[in-house]
């Protein structure tokens, strides 16, 4: 087991580790900041990854001294991420006999994360759970700062609660046998926060990604650690997204309309989706005179060597409606704000910002201009 960096989020009473390292599942124990003797655990994950990890955090937690350790594997893809899955989940720590000393541990991706931490968050009014987050993107972005949540039909992530982690374990060692195009949606993640605040740090991506792709340690901890930092940066400025928080969002406005319409089906994944709402947002800013023309090449340059879809066109088998009706999504963007959706702009790698000043035309004409 080696620790490579603990990244503190600095929350208050509400404060928390993430610990990054390799092969940390066996201690896990040992990175919560508590003791478990005598608490009831619940371990959640999903069926992908059950039987390669998931038994592999039930073993090192039965040997935790809990008072009882529960374990339920959940069907893979972003449709469990539903009202029917939250309902299941909460059903069976309560028939198990929950209490408010108990701990939830989330094992999988995003998808898993987000439903757990919903459900940890109604259960008995609030328990505590851990991140244990098995893809990149989990790592760098969504095991942290305390969004939990579901989708609905009317759009992604539109339920949901800030409900802080007690602790986030990022074993690198899991990211091994991640499918290539899982392992890409993760990176979109990662160089999203160079896009909206480190420029420096997309110089180090531009020169490293072989790197990261051929899962160097020392290279893999690093992104994950700034990643992690960055956004632990941003969430104790605004931990429930009043302000600066918001530039997370980079590329997302566009991206979760994109995914909305592509049905949450597998075709598109999010770290796809965003990669294309990235360069949307810079072409946008582009359009609005606000961005040079060279970084929004840089950025299309970048994304595209590494193997990432960088337009609409890229994606458009997986889309099922018109640009215009991709449009009307975004206008159920849960930041939206008298009736305007908060679009992320950028003056230039490593510099974003938040506006609602845009006009829907101009969005509109991006979009289509990408279907070209």
């Amino acid at each position: 087991m080696t620790i490579s960096e603990t990244v503190n989020v600095n929350l208050g009473d509400r404060s928390y580790d993430i610990t990054i390292g390799r092969d940390l599942i066996k201690k896990l124990a040992d990175f919560v900041p508590y003791s478990l003797e005598d608490r009831k655990i619940f371990i959640i994950t999903d069926d992908n990854i059950s039987e390669i990890i998931g038994t592999k955090v039930q073993e090192a937690l039965s040997h935790s001294a809990a008072q009882d350790v529960h374990f339920l594997s959940l069907p893979a893809g972003e449709t469990t991420k539903s009202w029917v899955f939250a309902e299941r989940v909460t059903e069976w720590m309560l028939a198990n006999n929950v209490d408010r000393h108990s701990v939830l541990f989330t094992v999988g991706g995003g998808v898993i994360g987000d439903l757990g931490g919903f459900a940890a968050a109604i259960t008995m009014r609030g328990i505590d759970f851990v991140q244990i987050p098995t893809t990149l993107l989990a790592q760098v972005d969504s095991s942290v700062g305390g969004k939990t949540g579901i989708d609905t039909p009317q759009g992604k992530n539109l339920v949901g609660a800030f409900h802080q982690p007690v602790a986030v374990i990022c074993d690198i060692a899991l990211l091994e046998t991640l499918p290539k195009r899982e392992f890409l949606s993760g990176y979109a993640e990662i160089v999203k926060y160079a896009f909206l605040g480190d420029a420096q740090f997309f110089t180090w991506l531009d020169s490293n990604f072989d790197r990261l792709a051929a899962f160097d340690e020392q290279a893999l901890s690093k992104a994950v650690s700034i990643s992690c930092r960055k956004k632990a940066e941003i969430v104790k400025a605004d931990e429930k997204e009043g302000g600066i928080r918001a530039l997370l969002n980079l590329g997302h406005t566009f991206g979760h309309a994109l995914e909305f319409s592509a049905g949450f089906d597998g075709s598109l994944l999010h770290g796809e989706a965003v990669s294309v709402g990235m360069v949307l947002a810079f072409q946008l800013s582009n359009r609005m005179a606000v961005c040079d023309e060279k970084d929004v090449d840089d950025v299309i340059a970048h994304l595209q060597s590494v193997g990432l879809p960088v337009c609409v066109k890229d994606i458009a088998a997986s889309l099922n409606h018109s640009p215009e009706e991709i449009v009307s999504f975004m206008q159920k963007d849960k930041k939206i704000h008298k009736g305007v959706p908060a679009f992320i702009l950028v003056r230039e790698i490593g510099e974003a910002f938040v506006s609602r000043e845009v006009d829907l035309d101009d969005v509109l004409a991006v979009i289509k201009n990408s279907l070209l």
